[in-house]
Formats: structure tokens, C-alpha cells, sequence
């Protein structure tokens, strides 16, 4: 159940920005033969990223890291703007607000540690997971129930469906 201040928050959302490792994967890095960084994700975020769509709300990735694998995953997840290589976050929330014409009010972020700091104490909505940082975790307007990489990120897009009354005609868009 969500309070009435958060749900006041995510009505107004138009743009969705998650980090990737901790939030879209569980923080683990399994490295290949050769040194390629492997990462698995969440059918159900996928999903949940996906059904924004029905919202009119936008999607973007801002990560720290660059990896092909990242790529490949915002392509088959159609996901709007992807920024990595982004070690200073604050920027990168700049130019997505810079490319989108949004205000920082109007976006929501999901981050796990202090390096998420810059974008999670200026949008509209704050979210981490369960295992951040103890400094996120006191910043941010929710705690998912779910774990990063498990569920997490599908959990807030739920939140934002039902807050902008998108949730049960999305559901029943899939019961006919």
C-alpha cells in the first residue's frame, strides 16, 4: 500500500532512470574465460519496464559502468536513453532532463549506493533495494520488498501504474 504523498509523487512521473548493477542485476559480476563481465536479468522488470509504455512514461538506463551487455538489454527492453560510462551521475541526470525538456520533478530513479546520491535526492521519486547503501537507504521515498535483480524494479513500475490509474486496464488488457 502506497501512501498518499508518494502515489501525489508518481502520478506526475515521465521518465523512469535505473542503475543497472545492484538495481536491474543482483550487484553480483561473474567474469567469462576472457574477462567479459556477465550479467543476469529479471524477466519480470523487463516486463515492468515494458508496460510504462501504457503510462506514456519514458525509460532510461544511467550506469557507471559501459558494457556491451547493457546495450543489449535497453535495445530488447526498448528502453528511451541509456547513458553509461556515467561516473558523475549529477551530469548524467542533466542531460536526460536536457534531452527530454522534463523537469527533475517529473523523473523517478531507482539506485543502490552513494554513487546514485546525486540523481536520487533531486527527482520527483526516490527508490532503492532492500541491500543499499545504509546512506541511500535513509534518502529515498521507498524501499522496495524486493530484492535488486529480483523482482525490484518491477515492483516500482507497478507502484507507478497504479499511481498514474493505468494498473488495472494494463492487467485486464491481459485476462481478454
Amino acid at each position: 500500500m502506497m501512501n498518499m504523498e508518494l502515489l501525489g509523487k508518481l502520478a506526475k512521473i515521465k521518465l523512469m532512470i535505473f542503475d543497472v548493477d545492484g538495481v536491474l542485476t543482483d550487484g553480483k559480476m561473474n567474469y567469462g574465460h576472457d574477462g567479459e563481465i556477465m550479467k543476469s536479468f529479471n524477466v519480470l522488470d523487463g516486463h515492468g519496464i515494458k508496460l510504462l509504455k501504457h503510462a506514456d512514461v519514458k525509460t532510461a538506463i544511467v550506469s557507471a559502468r559501459n558494457t556491451p551487455i547493457v546495450l543489449k538489454r535497453a535495445a530488447d527492453l526498448d528502453i528511451d536513453h541509456v547513458i553509461q560510462g556515467a561516473s558523475d551521475k549529477r551530469a548524467a541526470l542533466e542531460t536526460l532532463l536536457e534531452k527530454t525538456g522534463l523537469e527533475a520533478d517529473q523523473c523517478a530513479y531507482i539506485g543502490d549506493d552513494i554513487l546514485d546520491l546525486p540523481i536520487l535526492t533531486r527527482v520527483g521519486a526516490a527508490f532503492t533495494v532492500p541491500n543499499g547503501h545504509v546512506e541511500v537507504l535513509s534518502r529515498v521515498d521507498h524501499i522496495t520488498h524486493r530484492q535488486a535483480g529480483d523482482g525490484a524494479v518491477r515492483e516500482v513500475c507497478d507502484m507507478i501504474l497504479t499511481a498514474k490509474g493505468c494498473y488495472t486496464s494494463v492487467l485486464e488488457s491481459f485476462l481478454k
